[in-house]
């Protein structure tokens, strides 16, 4: 066991998808079930950590984007997984102090940890809230949202690498437009997906193979081609350069991506409600 306590709810029978995550980053907070779930993804896709990391990456540069040349002040993380530094909130307060945070989760072991989600600059506000997005009227009619955001204020919903563990008997669409409804006009929705369309022949066989493992270990993966990662955008207004893989969405100057050409990261756009 690599992660602290056992704490009430966690289950160390079976890989989860937060903890074989936290993996793939060099994280410590796992179990041996995670460790070996997640090496048998690296077996089949050697760049999966590199994938990981570059979904990371591009939560900084958006969220950084967001608060520096789009004035957003309220960000809404769903699925935020276990702290990794920096965390959404570091991004965005480093930017601008006053930013106000609410991070959810459905796994108990992210809130175990969660403590390290709540360290806010004095003029801001962070708080954690433990809900299922497949349920977003709990997040959304929380009190501990509404101690947080202003929904008559835009918001920035970030829903980064959650919906691939959506399946569409789930009605993914439907959980993110119950989401988008509730935001004023003028928020913003940043979104990765993973996606199996790639131009390689046998990359793209290996996503079924990774599909695999994830539902071997109990957790329902989904990788969809871009058309349906496009859906989850209709009726918003997409920030340049659209939907990209997500080490080539806005990079940095002198950036250079881990990932060699043709390999994929995740699908990733950023798009503002009218």
């Amino acid at each position: 066991m690599t992660a602290q306590e056992n704490a009430p709810g966690i289950d160390t029978t079976k890989p989860h998808s937060a903890r074989m995550y936290d993996y793939y980053l060099g994280g410590k907070t796992h179990y041996e079930v995670d460790v070996r779930a997640a090496e048998a993804v690296i077996a089949t896709v050697p760049f999966a950590g590199a994938m990981a990391r570059a979904n990371r990456d591009f939560m900084i540069r958006s969220t950084r984007w967001l608060a520096a040349e789009r004035g957003v002040r309220q960000f809404l993380d769903i699925g935020s997984g276990i702290p990794t530094e920096p965390n959404l909130h570091q991004v965005a307060q480093a930017v601008a102090p006053d930013s106000r945070v609410v991070y959810t989760d459905s796994d108990p072991i992210v809130l175990q940890y969660a403590q390290a989600l709540l360290h806010s600059t004095p003029e801001g506000r962070t708080t954690y809230l433990q809900a299922d997005a497949a349920n977003p009227e709990t997040i959304l009619d929380s009190d501990e949202l509404h101690s947080t955001l202003d929904l008559t204020r835009p918001v920035a919903l970030s829903v980064n690498a959650l919906f691939h563990f959506v399946p569409d008997e789930w009605g993914p669409y439907e959980i993110l437009q119950g989401l988008l409804q509730r935001l004023a006009p003028g928020s913003f929705l940043c979104l990765t997906h993973a996606t199996a369309e790639v131009e390689d022949v046998e990359l793209a066989a290996l996503g079924k193979k990774v599909e695999e493992i994830y539902a071997k270990g109990g957790t329902a993966l989904r990788l969809r081609e871009r058309a349906e990662i496009a859906r989850f955008f209709e009726g918003l207004e997409l920030v340049k350069p659209g939907i990209t893989m997500a080490h080539d969405w806005r990079p940095e100057p002198g950036m250079v991506s881990e990932l060699k050409d043709g390999e994929p990261s995740m699908l990733a756009g950023v798009a503002r409600k009218p």
